[in-house]
């Protein structure tokens, strides 16, 4: 689905929404409220289909799976309600919702696996971090107070678990939240689904403290605008980067450093709360806090050091060190991820130089770096902005150009070999090389494997090396 078509969907479904919520605990609202919930979970199920079969598509399984368990318990509890005029405490219903969890918490644990193979060890110990100071924020607030209520004892068990349930789902999608990967448009979505779902459960807990339970119990239908976003990151043409490696360097944000601060300090801030503001406490408090901000200080230092030297060996891989422009390595992940998923044009030209050998021979290797870094300075000035420049090696350059029609990748190719014939001064010699070029341009619609795309152009270049020098040919011409 495009773009654009998921933020139509999003916006019917925020719509759809808003007017449940008004209409909440009417008759009229009870119907519309299962039918939009149904509908819902048949657009995951729907989306589910879309996804391409095998192991990209078993977390999305357990999403749908989720949300189908939840519109259940709430079908069965609405069923209850009009047969016999009561909801009890603690139900049917509530075998369904809570069964809801573990599954959405396992496919989010499988994304971020997938994400970051062999990269979660550092998310997995923030998240469980994070997660240890929120159980415990839970366990003195929302489930203790249940465990010492004097309630049945199924009234007393089952509305913890739903806590120690959101704690589960915490931990699930700060996996996916701290982990190395791309974020784009479906891992937002993803992350901002689950974050509604989880102040959601928070607020029924804690709203019905300061405000009519009446208000509170209206917040129910946001629930079904996480399933939406939801649907909308499995309907994304990205969808791949939650369930596929991604190539993003793991970098230390600020924010993960703070939130790891206040994890710290929040067993004796809790403690503190529990056991009231005596002066030796707090004077633990604000000693622990600096020693924390210290500690945190210079990790992160450490951090940093360690990122730039990773940073730079990520750059030398994949970047040639003469010229500066992206290597073999890059322009086969692009072709790679361009090919398959085109919606325009795709123009591939392939640069051979001419009299290069005889620079060389004639100047000295000096002279033929100077050379090289020339033409990929003017390359670089020919080129657009989303178009990459690739040296493949020796005098070999590739320009990759996404949605660049026949017509204006020959113009380019006519500007290129001007370019490269510029005289080149050194040492008070002008060097003077040529350009053979080799197009390979293709339509929306025509079919090319990215394999094919270079050795297309690489054939259609030595046709114009064969012509003569200072050439361009355009493969199938």
């Amino acid at each position: 689905m495009a773009t654009r078509s998921i933020w139509v969907f999003l916006g019917g479904a925020t719509s759809a929404v808003a007017g449940l919520v008004l209409t909440y605990e009417t008759t009229i609202g009870d119907v519309l409220y299962l039918v939009t919930y149904l509908t819902l979970c048949t657009f995951m199920w729907l989306a589910v289909r879309r996804t391409p079969p095998g192991r990209d598509r078993r977390p999305w399984v357990l999403v749908a799976a989720s949300q189908s368990l939840w519109v259940i318990g709430d079908s069965i509890e609405m069923a209850y309600f009009y047969l016999t005029g009561d909801v009890p405490p603690v139900g049917v219903a509530d075998v369904f919702w809570l069964a809801g969890y573990p599954l959405l918490a396992l496919a989010l644990t499988m994304m971020a696996r997938r994400r970051a193979p062999g990269r979660l060890r550092g998310a997995v110990l923030d998240g469980l971090t994070l997660t240890v100071a929120g159980a415990m924020a839970s366990w003195q607030f929302l489930i203790a107070p249940y465990l010492d209520s004097g309630y049945g004892l199924a009234e007393m068990i089952v509305p913890p678990l739903y806590p120690v349930a959101d704690v589960a789902l915490l931990a699930a999608v700060l996996f996916i939240a701290l982990s190395p990967g791309d974020r784009r448009m479906p891992t937002r979505l993803l992350l901002a689904a689950v974050g509604l779902y989880l102040t959601i459960d928070i607020a029924y807990n804690v709203l019905p403290n300061f405000l009519d339970y009446t208000l509170v119990a209206r917040i129910g239908p946001l629930i079904m605008l996480g399933n939406a976003m939801i649907i909308a990151a499995c309907l994304h043409p990205d969808r791949a980067e939650l369930t596929r490696p991604g190539q993003q360097v793991n970098v230390l944000h600020p924010s993960r450093v703070l939130f790891l601060g206040l994890a710290f300090l929040s067993a004796p801030v809790l403690s503190l709360v529990e056991n009231g503001l005596a002066r030796n406490a707090v004077i633990a408090l604000v000693a622990t806090a600096l020693s924390t901000g210290f500690i945190l200080a210079r990790f992160t230092i450490a951090v940093r050091e360690q990122e730039k030297a990773q940073a730079q060996l990520a750059y030398q891989a994949r970047h040639d060190p003469l010229t500066g422009l992206a290597n073999r390595a890059v322009l086969t992940d692009e072709l790679e991820r361009v090919m398959p998923r085109r919606s325009g044009p795709v123009a591939v030209l392939y640069l051979d130089l001419d009299g290069f050998k005889q620079v060389n021979d004639t100047h000295g290797h000096e002279a033929g770096d100077l050379v090289l870094a020339t033409v990929a300075r003017r390359l670089s000035s020919a080129v657009r902005g989303t178009d990459l420049v690739v040296r493949l090696g020796g005098d070999e350059f590739v320009l990759l150009c996404p949605d660049l029609p026949e017509a204006d990748a020959i113009r380019l190719a006519e500007r290129v070999v001007g370019d490269v014939a510029q005289p080149i001064s050194f040492r008070g010699a002008l060097l003077d090389v040529g350009a053979s070029v080799g197009i390979a341009a293709y339509g929306a619609d025509a079919p090319a494997h990215d394999s094919d795309v270079l050795r297309t152009a690489d054939m259609a270049m030595y046709q114009a090396k064969k012509q003569g020098r200072g050439r361009w040919v355009m493969a199938g011409a």
